[in-house]
């Protein structure tokens, strides 16, 4: 048993009344877990796990009583170049909980916790919003296409080029580009080590909550059809 907690707030700038400077998006999400037990047999004792590294048990990884994030997103002002933005960044919080101290003690350590550990993770993307080409109504003396047709001197008609080549074709590269999402990001941007954890040897760290890749950079490109 636990609490979940979500609080949303956006601002949209444009609704105080002193121009539009984009939307903001604040996002606070966690989850408070006061108790877990375990019964492996209807005549064994319920094990509490919560708060806890659960060494030896291959269902459950680690439950610290606390795990939260935070975030903070910019939208670009509408009807302007910035429309497509997307930025922000997110804290990721994972609280202290207790070590495998039944194996640690057993081998002569000190009961110890696992620290508390804080990630930082940056983001920016731009998604290509083109207009759509109006379409050309059709004129007196000129073809369908575009094209001017001409009465030659034998009273036949000849189509000659285009007046205006602004147009583009649905397979053209605005037609590729548009809705297309370019996207860079940073996970762990100050490269926090996970806290060490006595009860994983193998490695020294609890995998289920924490990875030892620090930094890491990426980018994406999204095309949506």
């Amino acid at each position: 048993e636990g609490l979940d907690y979500e609080a949303i707030y956006i601002l949209d700038s444009s609704s105080i009344g002193r121009g539009d400077f984009g939307r903001f998006t604040f996002i606070l999400n966690g989850t408070y877990l006061s108790r877990f037990e375990f019964q492996a047999s209807p005549d064994t004792h319920r094990i509490g796990l919560s708060g806890g590294f659960p060494a030896g048990l291959n269902f459950s990884g680690s439950m610290p009583h606390t795990r939260a994030f935070a975030s903070a997103f910019w939208d670009g002002p509408a009807d302007t170049c910035l429309a497509g933005f997307d930025v922000g960044g997110t804290v990721h919080y994972t609280g202290q909980y207790q070590d495998n101290n039944i194996e640690l003690i057993g081998a002569g350590s000190k009961p110890r916790k696992i620290r508390e550990w804080t990630t930082f993770d940056l983001i920016a993307s731009y998604t290509f919003k083109l207009p759509v080409p109006v379409a050309q109504e059709a004129v007196p003396g000129y073809a369908k296409d575009g094209g001017k047709n001409v009465k030659m001197h034998d009273d036949k008609e000849k189509s000659v080029a285009p007046v205006s080549t602004a147009e583009y074709s649905t397979c053209g590269w605005r037609a590729w580009l548009n809705d297309t999402t370019l996207t860079l990001g940073m996970q762990n941007v100050f490269d926090s080590d996970p806290p060490f954890a006595g009860g994983a040897p193998e490695n020294g760290y609890d995998e289920s909550l924490a990875d030892i890749k620090g930094r890491f950079w990426y980018v994406q490109l999204k095309k949506r059809f």
